[in-house]
């Protein structure tokens, strides 16, 4: 990854306490996966920012190797990676998705 790419994930990371880098928006999700992450995160009413990649090449080959995650989506809570749409599932189904977003909020 070049260093401008990793300065533009740092900056996006640091503007936005919640990003989700996914195909498309949260508006108009671009693949199943990316759908499912939204609507996890809007079951939340919560604010988040999403990054389309498939609008930016290098962003969308450099997240994978930023996070060392091979796949899309990919959550940021905090500049924390915390997974993609099935590890989202997973920590809403427990609870702790919820928990690391009120912690987050409470701050």
């Amino acid at each position: 990854m070049d260093t401008e790419t990793k300065k533009r994930i740092d900056q996006l990371l640091n503007d936005h306490k919640i990003v989700l880098f996914m195909k498309g928006n949260k508006t108009m999700p671009m693949c199943g996966f990316s759908n499912t992450a939204t609507q996890i995160l809007n079951t939340l009413n919560i604010k988040y920012f999403t990054y389309d990649i498939l609008e930016d090449e290098n962003i969308r080959k450099a997240i994978k190797e930023y996070s060392s995650w091979p796949t899309i989506p990919q959550l940021y809570i905090n500049r924390e990676f915390i997974g993609g749409a099935d590890i989202m599932l997973e920590l809403f189904e427990t609870g702790e998705l919820q928990a690391q977003v009120e912690a987050l909020l409470a701050t």
